[in-house]
This record gives structure tokens, sequence and C-alpha cells, in this order.
């Protein structure tokens, strides 16, 4: 679709540039603290002046890091869900009670609670791979147990999920 000037149409081009895109994997180190410094990479896709991020434990031995406006989607689909159903409310309470508010510093640092270490097995080294609107930081070790390592496997994946 084009707009007037013969280029893509306004009303495309603007949830494009609005989006957060998170791609590649980007090592990492935490202080002594328990703090971590966000790559300058993954810092550039946050929204302007997004200085608050949600973080979350992971269904695999990981942490998530939202944008808070990538977090609200999430949060708006588990707070919607029947809470006179058994399973919704199980599903909400165990899902929020792993999600913690974080700020950036100066420094572009975040400290980590503690449990969220523990739970992560995060200790100094730690990998940071962007996966379209969250980024997940995992202990390398841990990471490489969940890689793909056989191209036909990836294939078949591929063409199971993303073919049309």
């Amino acid at each position: 679709m084009e707009g007037a000037d013969g280029g893509p149409c306004s009303s495309f081009r603007q949830p494009l540039l609005s989006m957060t895109f998170f791609t590649s994997e980007h090592e990492s180190k935490l202080d002594a603290k328990g703090r971590l410094v966000l790559p300058a990479r993954i810092k550039s896709q946050l929204p302007d002046d997004e200085r608050e991020l949600v973080i979350r434990k992971g269904f695999e031995q990981c942490l998530i890091l939202y944008p808070t406006v990538e977090f609200k989607k999430v949060f708006s689909k588990i707070s919607s869900l029947n809470e006179f159903n058994e399973e919704y409310r199980k599903l909400q309470r165990n899902f929020l009670s792993g999600v913690v508010t974080v700020e950036l510093d100066a420094n572009g640092r975040f400290l980590l609670p503690r449990n969220m270490l523990s739970y992560a097995q995060l200790d100094k080294e730690v990998t940071l791979v962007g996966t379209g609107n969250k980024v997940e930081i995992w202990n390398p070790s841990i990471y490489e147990k969940h890689l793909i390592n056989d191209p036909g496997e990836l294939s078949k994946l591929a063409e199971k999920y993303l073919n049309e």
C-alpha cells in the first residue's frame, strides 16, 4: 500500500516505528550486587525514556524482560481470565507471583532480585536473547541446552509453524 508520496502508507509505517523489536544474542555480566548492564543494542530498542522494566520468571529456567508497554499486553490477557475458574486462578497466581518491576539507573543497569537470580541460576556471565517483544536472560550453560543444534529440526519447526 502506498501513500500520496509513493512511499509506504503512513498508517502502515507508524505501528512499525512504535514496535519493540529485540533480536540476537548478547553477552553481559552481573556485578557483585546482582546488577545487570543492559547492552546498548537492547537499550536502544526500548520505547523513548523507558526507565521501568518488568521481569518475570520464564517457563524455562530463565528470566523474561519486558518493556512496560509490552508486559501490559500480557497482563491484560492474564488478568481478564475468569476468577471463578480454578485453573485460571492457578495460572494467574503462579504467573503473576513471579513478576517484579525494576528501574534502569543512569548507567543502564538494573538490580535483579536474589530469588530471580537463584531461579535462573545466574552468577556472573549471562546471555540475553532478543525474542521480538521481550528479552530472555539466561545462564549460558542452561541456554545452550535449549538451543536446536540440528538444522533439520529447525527446518521442520519452521515448516510446521511458519508455512502458510
